[in-house]
């Protein structure tokens, strides 16, 4: 038999180390025969993080001296990777032991894939679905349908599909994907760096496939404190400007912009300061002036490159 290639699992944990052992104990119970753990820790400021290790001494285990954000955190794990496919797995993930085995048959059979993400449901609503696949973001509103999100899993996306996006919380890419692209930019920290990297992928010429008979349960919003929150807020609004800023031009991005700043930002700042308070107004306006601050700087374009071995 074949020996079946190995796959580099990355996941970055920000305190709730007792949610990073559930998805390794999770992960422990896997068929596929040839994978290994990366965890890294990004700065957690508390809940003793080390105890990881201390757990799994198997793993192989980072601690970053300063909170990287999600695409920092998850570049420092792909430079210590040895697979043929690095899947990123966020740490408020459990997996079905048989998950692993359709991404890379998918990946082995297809050249021409630089993403796979398995089917995603809610972990705590373990019957309803949160990806099985996006429709193509509209250049203008920024705006885009996440297939089947809220439905109860009836079987209805039984078939591998080809999506326009990854999900963030469980995404496979063959490692010469990311040897050719770059990693994320880590200029986001946090929200729409993957929609940024795999729009580099795809303008590279690969495709990006949603993958039925693969699993994965994922418990949302545990490190960002919720859905609605001001941290939240502040990020969407500054990355989903500097997703605009790094990927379109001419008359598409000025209209995106003018979309964005008179009319998407000032109804959802309008509608969470109602809801939230004024800490919400706060957030908005420090997102757009992040980027009045930034208008030449050079790190809205640069993209890291994965160390060479």
């Amino acid at each position: 038999m074949t020996e079946r290639p190995l796959v580099s699992i990355v996941s970055v944990q920000y305190g709730h180390p007792e949610i990073t052992l559930e998805m390794i104990k999770s992960l422990k119970q896997i068929s596929y025969p040839n994978y290994e753990i990366i965890i890294v820790d990004n700065a957690s400021p508390c809940d003793n993080p080390d105890i990881v290790k201390e757990k799994y001494p198997e793993i192989i285990y980072i601690q970053s001296k300063s909170n990287l954000g999600f695409a920092g955190g998850n570049n420092l794990g792909f430079h210590q990777a040895k697979g043929k496919y690095i899947l990123m797995l966020n740490n408020d993930t459990e997996v079905e032991p048989g998950f692993l085995e359709p991404l890379v048959d998918k990946m082995e059979s297809h050249l021409e894939i630089g993403i796979v993400s398995p089917k995603i449901r809610f972990f705590y609503t373990p019957d309803t679905l949160q990806y099985v696949g996006y429709e193509s973001i509209n250049p203008i509103t920024q705006r885009g349908g996440a297939k089947g999100f809220g439905e109860k899993d009836l079987g209805q996306y039984e078939e591998d599909a080809e999506a326009s996006y990854g999900h963030g919380a469980a995404m496979m890419i063959p490692m010469h994907v990311i040897k050719e692209v770059g990693l994320m930019a880590d200029v986001f920290f946090l929200y729409y760096e993957e929609l940024d990297w795999a729009h580099r992928i795809r303008n590279a010429g690969y495709k990006i496939y949603y993958v039925h008979n693969s699993l994965v349960y994922h418990k949302e919003s545990i490190s960002t404190g919720g859905r609605v929150s001001a941290l939240r807020a502040y990020y969407m609004t500054r990355n989903r400007i500097l997703y605009l800023r790094r990927n379109f031009k001419g008359f598409t991005y000025f209209l995106a912009l003018l979309y964005q700043i008179l009319v998407a930002i000032p109804k959802n700042a309008v509608t969470s300061a109602l809801k939230g308070g004024p800490k919400f107004i706060r957030a908005y306006n420090k997102a757009i002036f992040w980027h009045v601050y930034n208008i030449r700087a050079k790190k809205v374009h640069l993209s890291p490159q994965l160390k060479t071995k």
